[in-house]
Order: C-alpha cells, then structure tokens, then sequence
C-alpha cells in the first residue's frame, strides 16, 4: 500500500472518487489542530511515512500550513507532492525544495475562473465605470438615461504572463473581437494570440494597448514590473488588471499614475499584503476596484483539480508520466498562480 499525506477537508472531498478506483492507498490526515494520524491513530511524521502528499487548496489558508509540510519534508519515503497551484512562490513551497530527491506536479485548472474574472472586470469598465453614468446608480434614483458603452470588440490586450492563465484570457478575449499580444521570455507564435513579445519588447507594446492584465509569477524579475515607467507608456484610457502576484506592481507608483490621469482604472485581486490592510488607499481609491484574491475560487475550480489528481495519482501508482510535472528546482521562480 502507498500512503499519501493529506488534510481532512481534501480527503473528505477526495475519498468518494480514489475509494471508486479501489487504489491500494492508506491515508496520512493531518487534522486542525495540526496532528498526523493514520488508521485513526496519532503518529509522528517519521511513522507516517507518506510517498506522496496533497497540497490542498484549504491548506493554503490553514494555521498548520507549515506543519504539514515540515511532516512531509521529515518522511524519508516522500516521492511526490501534488500541489493545488501553479505557482511556486509560497513559503511552504521554499520548506518542500530542501528535498531535492522528490518529484513536484501543479495544477492550472483554476485558469478559467480567473479568465472569466478578467472578462467580468473588463466588460464592468466598459459597460459602466467607462460610462456615465453608472448604471446601478441610475436605476435606484430611478432615472431613464442612455449612455454610450465601451467595446470590447477592436480593443487592444497586452496580457503579460502567457502562461496557462494568460492564455486562457486571450482566448476569451479574442472571442470578444479583441487584438491579443502576450508577453513571454518564448517569442513563438501562439495559437490564441495575434502577436507575441519577449519581455524587452513589452514597453514598445504598452502605448497600444486598451487593457493590460498582468499572470505573471513572482521571480525576482517581475518584482515591481508596473514601476512609475512602466505605467507612464501606457495609454491614459487603459485598464490595469493584476491577477497574477501582488508584487508586480510599485503601489506608490500605481497611486500617482491613476491620480495624475492614467491608467483610467485599476483591477487588482492579488496585493503585495493579503488581506490588504482596512487602511490601504487601494481601498477607495475611485479608479481601483478590490477583490479579496478571488479570481481562482469558483464553482468548476474543486471539480477540474480533484479530476487531475486522481488522474495523477493513478499515473504515480502506475508509474506513468505525470501531468504538470516541474522540476523541484523551479521553485521560486515558476509561472502561475
């Protein structure tokens, strides 16, 4: 029997689907209050001894976060850990890449919920922020006024990151009648773009673009990326969307660009500290619109995931090839969200 790390909420979710498959696996469950237990019984991680391990979307918001991982690092069995992500940023990804002897998959399932956001904030701008008036505000007075909308249709998007989720928007944009350019180290054209940039080019192409959404990762190369020059190219009529990581964007900088005229609005779900603090002036700004880091949390995400991982679970018992395999090196410095 394999025995595989998890938490209790993952494997309440999970147990229906691998008990179907009648998979040869034991289960290590790690409880809230941060404890192993296997067959119901307390155990140390050295007994425990897990091959493989889940990085759970509740994990990621779980006191015992560490804990877990400190218990996986200590097994002297660990092969495989499966994470609920894409990116390799978070501090418990930092813990798990002291073993240099395991394998890691991610997981990009969540691209399109985060794509659908990035629509839903745009087509928001242009229907209503971009109009005047809004419309919420005329239906409560009531008042009958017409106004004239935004397009999406012949908008140009410089969506930087083109990654799973990057291209997940400009499929969705295109569809809309939008010009696409995606910005990747990969010059390569890419089925879902019209045009695709390195990152030395992406200034050359800010000037032309209505909408600039930004997937990137944290690397140190993306750590404040939208600086004071980077949003002085942009086109005072652009949106800003950020749905990659909070540190891409020098938020004093971000402040005077919107104060001084440009960009026209900001959309921002991820921030450099979550939760963004009651008296950060993102908060009420009138030309930014918060969102708790929710782009990711929707109803297909959960269902997309726990298919790959029994997926990846059958392939790891069969010794097959993994899907979303990366190398353990890569953490830190590895795309997505």
């Amino acid at each position: 029997m394999i025995r595989m790390q998890l938490t209790e909420t993952a494997l309440d979710r999970l147990r229906p689907r691998l008990d179907a498959l009648a998979l040869p696996l034991d289960y290590v469950v790690m409880d809230e209050a941060g404890v192993l237990r296997l067959d119901g019984r307390e155990v140390t991680p050295e007994e425990a001894r897990p091959q493989c391990g889940f990085l759970s979307n509740d994990l990621f918001f779980a006191p015992f976060q560490m804990a877990y991982v400190d218990a996986l690092v200590a097994s002297p069995a660990l092969e495989w850990v499966q994470s609920c992500g894409a990116g390799l940023d978070h501090p418990m990804f930092v813990r798990l890449a002291e073993r240099t002897d395991i394998r890691l998959t991610t997981n990009h399932s969540q691209a399109i919920g985060i794509a659908e956001y990035v629509m839903w904030g745009v087509l928001d701008h242009f229907q209503t922020r971009a109009a005047q008036p809004i419309l919420p505000v005329q239906q409560e007075a009531p008042r009958w006024i017409r106004r004239r909308a935004r397009e999406i249709d012949g908008s140009r998007w410089l969506i930087v990151g083109f990654g799973s989720i990057g291209q997940a928007v400009a499929q969705r944009a295109r569809a809309f009648g939008a010009h696409v350019t995606g910005v990747r180290r990969n010059p390569a054209p890419a089925p879902v773009a019209d045009a695709v940039v390195t990152p030395a080019g992406m200034l050359a192409a800010l000037g032309d673009a209505d909408v600039v959404v930004l997937c990137m990762p944290q690397t140190p190369a993306t750590v404040d990326l939208v600086d004071a020059r980077f949003l002085a190219a942009m086109k005072p009529s652009a949106m800003l969307v950020n749905v990659g990581r909070g540190s891409a964007i020098d938020d004093a900088a971000l402040l005077a660009a919107l104060d001084a005229g440009g960009p026209a609005h900001a959309l921002l779900d991820v921030f450099r500290v979550e939760p963004l603090p009651a008296d950060h002036p993102f908060w009420s700004h009138p030309r930014i619109t918060v969102t708790a880091h929710t782009s990711a949390v929707t109803s297909g995400w959960d269902t997309r995931l726990d298919a790959l991982v029994v997926d990846n679970i059958g392939r790891y018992l069969a010794g097959a090839p993994l899907r979303n395999e990366v190398p353990i090196s890569a953490v830190g410095g590895h795309a997505g969200r």
